[in-house]
């Protein structure tokens, strides 16, 4: 892709226009910019820094919750950061300020995880993946084909399965899940010069370096899957890919147009196996030290955010195709006799998930409760790729 296009798309000039922002008015109110389409606008953006600093000054408690991602990536990530500090200012009644801290600031991966659970930033937004060695049951949504469209992750992670079977767990190492956030299933995303096909099928990927995160449970799918598993370091990964240390790798479509990509990759295949998920997780003693009434305005701020992550799910889902497509990335859907392989090959039936799917759910006869309740239609719905 030329360079002086890449520079000038509405991500790269929203991003430059922060920082400019962000120099005149201080980073806070620039962030609140973004979430109030004042960015280009000197006397909206000034109008907005009154605001912040009259909102901070009256706020009770003051909160850093804190992301990997950049503001910019919004429109093609939901990761819906800007409308949950909205949110929880607005159902805490302005007792709650929240101060942003986005594109890895305060960490990335499970650097930031750790800074949650041992108080240093009470809440923060990451992957399932790069939550697992912290919270291992919630590994479970790693193993493939049992919650990876959409609708079933939803189901699962709404229901009072869930709630009562996997964050006890997950609280007993010091998190509260707040919000799950839906963005699509994982794919297979394969690097320029490998081959010259997209991947319809598991034996498409015998051999080939597979770069995978920390969880132990997406190294055994790809390994049961032929491929040879690779642990890279999310930082690590963009320049791993371009000099051959890594083949593939597997985030959902919006998540390689948001990190960069597109540049990159060959074809990418949507074999809807296991959720590219994130959470929003906060520091277990310092949400139970809070007034009951920050608790519950906490939560349904939460709630609402959810509802409208999933909202928008599809847009984002639909800008980075088309972005992808642009920068010559080819998109192959597999056909269900494909799927039919890898769920064959790779599925949660298989015995080989067995002594995961027991040690992270309680027993065989829990996970069987838990693949129901991702099956049973719940409250809430959201698209699913087709």
């Amino acid at each position: 892709m030329n360079t002086e296009i890449q520079n000038n798309t509405p991500e790269q000039m929203e991003r430059r226009r922060f920082f400019q922002m962000s120099g005149r008015f201080g980073f806070t109110a620039a962030v609140a910019g973004v979430s109030a389409g004042a960015l280009f606008s000197n006397d909206a953006m000034a109008q907005v820094a009154n605001e912040e600093r009259e909102r901070e000054s009256k706020s009770k408690f003051q909160v850093i919750m804190a992301t990997e991602y950049i503001l910019g990536a919004s429109r093609s990530y939901p990761m819906m950061q800007l409308d949950f500090k909205e949110n929880i200012q607005n159902f805490t009644e302005g007792k709650v300020y929240v101060k942003l801290s986005p594109g890895g600031q305060l960490g990335v991966g499970g650097a930031l995880v750790s800074k949650v659970q041992n108080g240093t930033v009470p809440i923060a937004m990451h992957s399932i993946s790069n939550f697992a060695p912290f919270a291992p049951a919630v590994d479970l949504i790693n193993i493939p084909y049992w919650c990876g469209n959409n609708q079933q992750f939803v189901n699962l992670v709404t229901s009072a399965e869930w709630r009562n079977r996997v964050h006890p767990a997950v609280e007993a190492r010091g998190f509260k899940p707040l919000m799950y956030v839906c963005i699509d299933p994982r794919t297979v995303a394969i690097r320029k010069g490998l081959r010259d096909r997209p991947v319809s099928v598991p034996d498409d990927i015998a051999g080939i370096k597979f770069r995978v995160p920390s969880s132990k449970v997406l190294q055994t799918f790809y390994r049961l899957a032929g491929a040879n598993p690779t642990p890279v370091a999310w930082g690590e990964t963009s320049s791993a890919m371009k000099q051959g240390v890594a083949d593939a790798l597997d985030p959902s479509l919006q998540a390689l147009l948001t990190f960069g990509f597109a540049d990159t990759l060959h074809s990418i295949s949507t074999i809807r196996s296991v959720p590219d998920a994130q959470i929003y997780s906060c520091n277990l003693q310092w949400f139970n030290g809070l007034p009951k009434d920050i608790q519950a305005g906490i939560t349904e701020a939460a709630d609402v955010t959810f509802r409208q992550n999933l909202a928008r799910v599809p847009a984002s889902r639909a800008y980075a195709m088309d972005q992808l497509r642009q920068a010559g990335v080819k998109i192959h859907v597999p056909s269900a006799d494909d799927i039919k392989q890898w769920v064959t090959r790779c599925g949660h039936q298989l015995p080989a998930w067995d002594a995961m799917k027991a040690e992270f759910a309680g027993s065989l006869a829990d996970f069987e409760k838990l693949l129901e309740a991702a099956n049973t239609q719940g409250r809430y719905h959201v698209q699913d790729v087709s």
